[in-house]
C-alpha cells in the first residue's frame, strides 16, 4: 500500500473545458449557468471526497471571432464569489476554490471577499491566483491594451503581499467581546497595514476577523518562468499543465526545488496537474467517447482556440501546412509554449493541431477504472505530481463515471482517502495554518 495519498480537485469551467462537451448526448447544456444543477456536482464530490471544488473564471468572453465565439458554452456563467458561498452552504467539507485577478482587482476588496467565503464555509476557501492572459480583459476595465507580462507578474507579488498582509489585520484573539466591560475587541491586537508600493497604497486595517484558515489556502497556475517563482514564493497548491509524465516530473522537480531557497518545506506545495479523464467499460469504449467527443468540435472553435492559445492569429494560414514563426504576445506565455512543444513533438498541421486544442490537447487518462488508477498511481508514486485537478468530459454523466468507478479503484489502493482528515481545506491538504506576520 502507498504512503502517499492523491489529492484531488475538480476543475469546474462551464459544462467542461472540452468545447465539444455541451453537444455530447446526455449532456447537460446549461450546466454553467444551472444552480441546482452545480449544487447536485459539488455535492457529489463531497460525497467522494474530493478536496475541492475549483471555479474558473474568465473577466471577458473569449477573444476570437463571433463565428466561434457563438459556439463557446463559456459565454455566461456565474461571478465565482457568488456561486461558491451558495456552495457552501450546500456542503461541509469540500473545499471551495475561487479564481480571482492580480490585474484587475483591487487588493482590499479581494481580501475581504475572500475572507468573507473562508468564514462562511468554515474554513474552507482558496485562492487561485491568476494574471489574467485574455487581453480583452484590459478593455473592460478602462485600459486600451493588455498589462505587460512581466508587469503583471510584478503587481501579483505586491498583490500578494498587501492581501495577506491585511488577513492579518487581527489577531485570533482580538475579539474578546466583554459583555460586562463593553469592549468588543483589543486594539493593541490590531494591525494597521499602512502599505505603500509600486501598484498600491492601501492603509488597512480590514475590518473582517482573522479567517479561520489563517489564510484561505493560496493556488497558483502559472508555468512560466516567472510564474514559477511566484509559485516557489506563495503558492500552497500548482495547478499545472503536463503532457506528459516525464513534463510532469521535470516541473515537480524544478518548483519544489525552489522552495528551500524560498525558506519554505518541500510538502508545503502541493502540484496538481490538469487532467482530463474519459472512463470506459474497456479501453475501447474510453477512446471512443472521446473520438465522440472531438468530433463535435466545429474547425471554427478549433482554429480559434488555436489562435488563443498562441496570442496570435492563425485563421489566415494554411490549415494543411504547418506553424511558421509565431512571435510572442503579451498573453500566456507557458501555453504559448505547450502548443509549439505539441506541433513539434507530433509533427501536426495547423489543422491537426487546431482540432487537439478544440478539444484537449494536455494530459488525458482515457481508459478503464483500472487502467486509469495505474496511470495516476504511477504519477504519484514516481513524483510527477502530488494528486490532479480532474477535468470530466461531459456533466453530468463524466462526473458521475470518475466517482462511482474511479474513485472506488483508487480507494482500494490505498492512494486516496475513504474519510476527510479534518474541517478545513488546509487540514485536508495537509498544509499549515499560517502564523500572523504581526502577532505571536
Amino acid at each position: 500500500m502507498s504512503t502517499r495519498q492523491l489529492k484531488l480537485g475538480a476543475f469546474m469551467r462551464p459544462v467542461s473545458i472540452h468545447t465539444g462537451a455541451w453537444r455530447y448526448p446526455g449532456a447537460l447544456k446549461d450546466a454553467n449557468f444551472n444552480f441546482p444543477a452545480l449544487r447536485r456536482y459539488a455535492q457529489r464530490l463531497e460525497e467522494a471526497k474530493f478536496d475541492a471544488f475549483f471555479m474558473a473564471d474568465h473577466l471577458a468572453v473569449l477573444n476570437m471571432p463571433v463565428e466561434a465565439l457563438k459556439r463557446s458554452h463559456t459565454v455566461t456563467s456565474f461571478e465565482p464569489f457568488t456561486l461558491l458561498s451558495a456552495l457552501a452552504g450546500a456542503t461541509q467539507r469540500l473545499g471551495l476554490v475561487a479564481t480571482a485577478s492580480t490585474t484587475f482587482e483591487h487588493p482590499f476588496h479581494l481580501a475581504r471577499r475572500f475572507a468573507s467565503l473562508d468564514h462562511i464555509s468554515g474554513g474552507r476557501a482558496g485562492w487561485n491566483i491568476v494574471t489574467t492572459s485574455n487581453p480583452d480583459a484590459a478593455l473592460n476595465f478602462g485600459l486600451d491594451e493588455h498589462v505587460a507580462h512581466a508587469d503583471r507578474y510584478a503587481r501579483a507579488r505586491e498583490f500578494y503581499d498587501v492581501v495577506t498582509g491585511l488577513w492579518d489585520s487581527f489577531a485570533d484573539d482580538a475579539f474578546i467581546r466583554d459583555a460586562e466591560s463593553g469592549i468588543y475587541f483589543d486594539p493593541e491586537k490590531m494591525h494597521v497595514l499602512g502599505h505603500k508600493g509600486p501598484s498600491f497604497s492601501v492603509r488597512g486595517p480590514l475590518h473582517i476577523a482573522r479567517p479561520v484558515q489563517g489564510w484561505p489556502v493560496i493556488v497558483q497556475a502559472g508555468a512560466s518562468e516567472a510564474g514559477r517563482q511566484l509559485a516557489a514564493e506563495t503558492a500552497e497548491v500548482v495547478f499545472a499543465a503536463a503532457g506528459t509524465l516525464a513534463d510532469g516530473q521535470r516541473f515537480y522537480a524544478d518548483v519544489k526545488g525552489r522552495l528551500a531557497a524560498a525558506g519554505r518545506e518541500r510538502d508545503h506545495l502541493k502540484i496538481l496537474p490538469g487532467a482530463f479523464v474519459v472512463v470506459g467499460e474497456t479501453v475501447d469504449e474510453a477512446r471512443a467517447i472521446r473520438a465522440r467527443l472531438d468530433s463535435l468540435v466545429h474547425a471554427d472553435s478549433a482554429i480559434a482556440s488555436l489562435s488563443i492559445a498562441l496570442g496570435h492569429d492563425v485563421s489566415h494560414l494554411d490549415p494543411e501546412g504547418f506553424l511558421p514563426d509565431i512571435p510572442e504576445t503579451e498573453a500566456s506565455k507557458s501555453s504559448r509554449e505547450r502548443v509549439l512543444a505539441l506541433a513539434e513533438r507530433e509533427k501536426l498541421t495547423i489543422r491537426q493541431l487546431a482540432q487537439r486544442l478544440g478539444g484537449y490537447a494536455g494530459l488525458a487518462f482515457v481508459g478503464t477504472p483500472q487502467t486509469i488508477a495505474d496511470e495516476m498511481q504511477e504519477w504519484l508514486e514516481s513524483e510527477g505530481s502530488d494528486g490532479f485537478n480532474m477535468m470530466f468530459p461531459y456533466l453530468p454523466g463524466g462526473l458521475d463515471a470518475f466517482v462511482d468507478r474511479v474513485v472506488p479503484e483508487l480507494q482500494r489502493r490505498g492512494i486516496f482517502r475513504k474519510e476527510y482528515e479534518g474541517e478545513t481545506l488546509r487540514d485536508n491538504l495537509g498544509l499549515p495554518r499560517p502564523a500572523n506576520r504581526f502577532f505571536a
